[in-house]
């Protein structure tokens, strides 16, 4: 049987999941692993198991291999808010994972290309085209202009020009956050199929701080809603 695990970075969004399985009517157990707490349950019909990883590449790590170790999950979907790195890409707009970087990797003095892990032979970590596409699939039906392409992620919030401009330049991403490429990397070496969805909540330049609170807050009701879209119509190679 397919079962999804739901990694959120927002509270509200975790949240609005979470009452969404509690409404269905089917069991749903809480478990405490490593500070974090994973909910399980069913949502659209589909098993679930619902966590808020926290902010950040190492709880984003943690919570991905414990998810893996405890509940053996056949996809995991990381969703958020990212800023854009692409003057096509919109406030409002999601962009879906084509695949993930670290962007702050960078041990060229010892030969490795920017972004490249040592002991690791890829940069950019690839995310399932199967599930990447009905992500991008359920964003549009639920009236969402999609995206696909790069995500760079790094523990720093991106607010300036200098620090966008080297990201496109760079690597050629289209957005960037705190967390994809950490659980990206784990689902990769732990060879879980992966996908990751990012509401579009800044121009990653600084120029729309003031705002963030309020697009935070539609980004992740508008997550929750293409996640269930995704539940209640994917049928992947894995049953």
């Amino acid at each position: 049987m397919t079962t999804f695990g739901i990694i959120g970075a927002m509270d509200i969004e975790v949240q609005t999941l979470i009452q969404a399985m509690e409404q269905e009517g089917s069991p749903v157990s809480q478990h405490l692993i490593a500070g974090r707490e994973f909910v399980e349950g069913t949502l659209c019909g589909t098993p679930c198991v619902v966590v808020q990883c926290g902010v950040g590449m190492v709880n984003a790590a943690l919570c991905t291999q414990a998810l893996i170790d405890h509940f053996q999950p056949s996809y995991i979907v990381n969703t958020g808010v990212a800023g854009s790195l692409d003057a096509t890409i919109d406030i409002g707009d999601v962009v879906i994972a084509t695949d993930a970087l670290n962007s702050a990797m960078d041990v060229q003095n010892l030969g490795y290309a920017p972004g490249q892990t040592p002991g690791l032979d890829c940069i950019a970590f690839p995310a399932d085209e199967t599930l990447g596409q009905a992500l991008a699939n359920c964003a549009t039906s639920c009236g969402h202009k999609a995206h696909v392409g790069r995500i760079a992620s790094s523990d720093r919030f991106v607010r300036e020009s200098k620090e966008k401009e080297f990201l496109q330049t760079q690597f050629a991403a289209r957005c960037c956050e705190m967390e994809g490429a950490a659980i990206a990397q784990v689902c990769w070496l732990n060879e879980v199929p992966w996908a990751i969805l990012r509401a579009i909540s800044d121009k990653a330049d600084g120029s729309d701080a003031l705002d963030y609170p309020i697009f935070e807050e539609r980004a992740a009701r508008a997550s929750a809603a293409i996640i269930e879209a995704l539940l209640a119509t994917f049928l992947g190679p894995i049953q």
